[in-house]
């Protein structure tokens, strides 16, 4: 049979476009359809935009720094619009690359929806149908709205970078890294941040001593973050709400100030499960994320969608029929952007280079751009003495930078050991730039350093990180 195309890749995100080009350098004849804009998640309403932001958001603390450094330096208001207008413009900057990355590689761009329709048939939203040899689903995933009364007036990380205006006032729903990068983002720049998380701490899955101090840290740092807490209800704010409720917001004349949160002009008003009910300019749901497979004609070419709506895949990202395989979030696997690229590299050695080779999702380091930040990789304190004894090598302390700026900031360093093979198996830090210490470590911990090969480290002195090869004795023995 003659196909259209040797490989059709649907989303263009960094995995997909990864795959896409790396497939036609090696001959392939390639088409890519994406119907937003090309860069997917990570580059348009993600992790670039979110690390600027952050950015961002770290000068609000430096003013008081440079002047306990001898700085005379003034605070100034931020201006929202003058970041967004230059950040929207680097985004269209990453993109217009993006599509060169692909002309470049003679890789055929379809500004369209795409659908399977089946085993070497996609159909675009133009109503035309491609056929293709092999078909690679890559369409990432999307914020979850809880099914609640009211939710519709909510907003989502997609939203947060198209505010016309910064709010007075938010309240961010969720526990997890999103929710809580936002909470200390949108504190930095001058928001009131109110944070509710239904569980015990937030950023479950990770080391409970490192999320701990994050906690820590982003109450210090001035977000309102309660935990065992949820919304019971929500809906615009009426005349009535604002006399009776504890104010989420300033208040002048009795009203709240730039509202903006809802269709009235009031803002939104809430209740909690704690019986609380306040009025915020904005609420924010971080309660999840879902693949992307919905009404893309999976289920019905032969392709296993799980509970959640991910494709199921085996090692080598192939599904239940064999001419389709599928990569990034849209699986569920690890949601990080570096191992939808790994797993695009990977499909391509597969498929178009006859060397089958499955991705390793193992000691993946990441970090959370929390303030303070915390970088991991590795097994956490739990999950390692579940499985077998091991010691913990754990310091605490102010940095020096921190301390003679008068901050009361602690960071935290620590590596859990196994007793057996003396291995590192995790590594966990908290502190600025935990992102790029734990990049260094991560190399170290995946080759299977010993404790005795930090030991054997010489310190970089005076550095925070020189603690990871300096701690000699064990915390304590789990």
């Amino acid at each position: 049979m003659t196909f259209d195309y040797d490989l059709f890749v649907i989303g263009g995100g960094s995995g997909g476009v990864r795959a896409a080009r790396v497939a036609s350098a090696n001959g392939a004849k390639v088409a890519l359809a994406e119907e937003y804009r090309m860069g997917g998640t990570c580059v348009i309403r993600g992790c670039v935009p979110k690390k600027l932001m952050v950015f961002a958001s770290g000068y609000s603390e430096m003013f008081d720094d440079a002047r306990a450094y001898g700085w005379d330096v003034q605070d100034g208001p931020f201006d929202w619009s003058k970041f967004s207008t230059k950040m929207n413009t680097e985004l269209d900057r990453l993109e217009g690359i993006y599509r060169q990355l692909l002309d470049g590689s003679n890789v055929a761009i379809i500004d369209a929806r795409a659908k399977v329709k089946d085993p070497h048939t996609v159909t675009l939203s133009t109503g035309k149908d491609v056929t293709a040899k092999h078909i690679l689903v890559a369409t990432g995933g999307r914020p979850v709205v809880p099914d609640m009364p009211g939710a519709e007036l909510g907003i989502t990380s997609n939203d947060i970078f198209q505010l016309k205006n910064m709010p007075k006032s938010i309240l961010i729903i969720g526990g997890g890294y999103i929710a809580s990068e936002f909470a200390g983002i949108l504190n930095g720049l001058g928001v009131k941040v109110t944070q509710f998380y239904r569980g015990a701490q937030i950023l479950r899955g990770f080391d409970d001593e490192a999320r701990g101090l994050v906690a820590e840290g982003m109450r210090a740092k001035g977000v309102d973050l309660h935990l065992g807490t949820n919304i019971v209800e929500m809906r615009e704010a009426t005349d009535a709400d604002l006399e009776g409720a504890s104010q989420g917001v300033p208040m002048e004349g009795g009203r709240p100030v730039a509202m903006a949160g809802s269709g009235n002009g009031k803002g939104i008003w809430v209740k909690a499960t704690n019986g609380t009910e306040r009025i915020f300019d904005h609420v924010m749901f971080a309660t999840g994320r879902a693949p992307n497979t919905d009404d893309m004609g999976l289920q019905a070419a032969g392709v296993e969608v799980g509970r959640r709506g991910e494709i199921v895949v085996d090692e080598y990202s192939q599904t239940a029929v064999p001419s389709i395989y599928a990569i990034g979030d849209v699986t569920n696997r690890v949601q990080l952007t570096p191992v939808a690229i790994r797993e695009g590299m990977a499909f391509v050695e597969t498929v178009f280079k006859g060397n089958p080779t499955p991705v390793d999702h193992e000691l993946i380091p990441s970090a959370v751009f929390t303030q303070p930040e915390l970088g991991t990789v590795g097994l956490t304190e739990e999950e390692a003495r579940d499985i077998e004894p091991v010691e913990i090598y754990c310091t605490s302390f102010k940095p020096m930078n921190h301390a003679f700026a008068g901050r009361d900031d602690r960071v935290l360093m620590k590596l859990v050991v196994s007793v057996e093979t003396r291995k590192v198996l995790g590594c966990h830090i908290v502190a600025d730039h935990a992102g790029e210490m734990i990049q260094l470590a991560g190399i170290a911990v995946k080759m299977g350093a010993t404790k005795e090969d930090f030991d054997r480290t010489v310190a970089v002195h005076p550095t925070m990180a020189e603690e990871l090869v300096t701690m000699k004795e064990p915390m304590r023995t789990a």
